[in-house]
């Protein structure tokens, strides 16, 4: 399985980087536009549909992303609509972290795969706009996730005992959560610092925040740090109503690409609403 894993993690390292770093953003957003009709195939097998309707279903992804692609909306603000999709996660997530396991199968199909789709294009959208915005930018968002993620493992790992919630991810822990948000907060006064070593650079989403004040940095940071457990915790949830351990097989040793990015979907709308904003 580790085997498996680091083979898996360096050939994406090796299509995702120099994608990253190339002058211009068309290749990542390309690269990012074919893992997430893959997450909308995934997506098509949470929603209870069979393959040829996942098939129709990444397909579907693709031609939205293209649409908005074609339209130009990369290089366009658009604080109302990042504004309305970063209400629509705290609302849906809360609801449905709430609601427990049972509430998933209570939502119709059409309606599980509509909402899927549109946070999975959303998702797209966004990671595209970062990119155009500038790679300083894209990766402090990006290493907000990771960094919470294992400050959160470490955390919980060491001082874990109350469970979050035990009926959707029996791991996770407040300690980890705890310990993710004081990771998060120190990462982004550190990238602050190097951003104001860095004459001419693009500014991180840290430094966007800092400019309007100290007390938003840690707001902003702190939020986005407890979305990115409400995408983890959405998606574990999602897999146990279905009955799947993971979203797919597509990434031996890691599971499927809903699994690697589903702390990332709320994230990436909220970072630029709070970009916007």
């Amino acid at each position: 399985m580790l085997k498996q894993r680091v083979i898996t993690a360096i050939i994406l390292l090796a299509i995702l980087l120099p994608a990253l770093f190339y002058p211009s953003p068309v290749p990542f957003a390309a690269v990012a536009l074919l893992l997430i009709a893959a997450g909308a195939w995934e997506w098509g097998r949470f929603s209870g549909y069979d393959r040829k309707a996942s098939l129709l279903a990444g397909l579907a992804c693709v031609v939205l992303c293209a649409g908005s692609w074609y339209a130009g909306l990369l290089y366009r603000p658009l604080p109302a609509l990042w504004t309305v999709v970063g209400a629509g996660w705290v609302l849906a997530g809360a609801w449905l972290l709430r609601s427990g396991v049972g509430a998933w199968a209570k939502i119709p199909r059409p309606v599980r795969m509509a909402v899927g789709l549109f946070a999975l294009w959303m998702a797209w959208l966004a990671v595209a706009q970062a990119r155009v915005i500038g790679i300083n930018f894209l990766l402090s968002v990006l290493v907000l996730v990771w960094a919470a993620d294992i400050f959160a493992y470490f955390s919980g790992r060491a001082f874990g005992k109350r469970k979050l919630a035990p009926a959707i991810s029996p791991n996770k822990s407040w300690e980890g959560v705890w310990g993710g948000m004081v990771g998060v907060v120190v990462l982004a006064l550190a990238w602050v610092w190097a951003d104001g070593r860095v004459a001419g650079g693009v500014a991180s989403l840290y430094s966007r925040l800092a400019d309007h004040g100290w007390w938003l940095l840690i707001i902003g940071v702190l939020f986005m740090a407890a979305m990115s457990v409400v995408g983890d915790l959405v998606e574990s949830l999602i897999k146990r109503s279905v009955g799947l351990k993971d979203s797919s097989n597509l990434l031996p040793g890691h599971g499927g690409v809903l699994d690697r990015v589903d702390a990332l979907l709320p994230t990436l709308p909220l970072a630029m609403m709070l970009s916007a904003l």
